[in-house]
């Protein structure tokens, strides 16, 4: 599904260059569910948003289902972005003069799906996270948690084949984190969803198949997990 070769992002600085990647080789198959982990500085974030396509590497290759991402179109980025891949932010990126209904309702709109079945979609995701009574409100009138609910909800709204996640976990409490956490490893194990997530602890990335640890923004390990979570 994923290649990345000799992948590095840099940027300069007067006479100096800065590097964010340096030499990222990596593979992810359709259906792993896969963490990055490392100290902050270390590059998760720029690798996540490389893969999302909503940054470019500064040189090397990506392959995306066998797509050279690389060399293709903004527009033809932005086609397979939409069509296969949905990101949950940190910083949940939900639309402050919409409600949540319209937030979880606004990718459908993209892809013209009918009326009637936006409703049955968005209907299930209010439901699923337990949402229902403020599907009428306002981002400025939730919590931070409540806020990254409805960002991961609009990510799975759309039902991609793969799942970017940066933090998910970071803004819920622990029983939040429980329910997000239980549905993407659902999803993956179920459903054959591709899930990457960038965490810092140890107990949301045990849900994970695999951890591959940045460090000055090389792969410092990449392992298969033996300690993953049990519901």
């Amino acid at each position: 599904m994923i290649r990345l070769e000799k992948i590095t992002k840099s940027y300069l600085h007067g006479f100096n260059r800065s590097f964010i990647l340096r030499n990222i080789n990596m593979e992810i198959g359709e259906g792993e569910f896969v963490s990055i982990m490392g100290p902050s500085g270390s590059g998760k974030s720029t690798i996540l948003h490389i893969l999302g396509m909503l940054d470019e590497p500064s040189t090397g290759e990506y392959y995306f289902f066998d797509q050279p991402v690389h060399k293709i179109s903004e527009r033809k980025r932005t086609d397979l972005h939409r069509q296969y891949i949905g990101f949950v932010f940190q910083a949940y990126h939900l639309i402050d003069d919409l409600t949540v209904y319209e937030n979880l309702e606004t990718p459908l709109l993209y892809k013209k799906i009918k009326s009637s079945e936006r409703k049955s979609m968005v209907a299930e995701m209010l439901d699923r996270f337990n949402m229902v009574a403020k599907a009428d409100l306002f981002p400025s009138q939730l919590s931070g948690g409540q806020q990254q609910l409805v960002g991961v909800a609009r990510a799975l709204i759309m039902q991609p084949k793969l799942i970017l996640a940066d933090e998910p976990t970071g803004n819920l409490h622990t029983s939040q984190g429980e329910v997000v956490m239980d549905w993407f490893r659902r999803l993956n194990k179920e459903e054959g969803v591709t899930i990457i997530q960038v965490t810092h602890s140890d107990h949301w990335a045990s849900y994970s198949d695999r951890v591959i640890e940045l460090v000055d923004g090389r792969v410092e390990k990449d392992v298969m997990n033996a300690g993953q979570a049990v519901s």
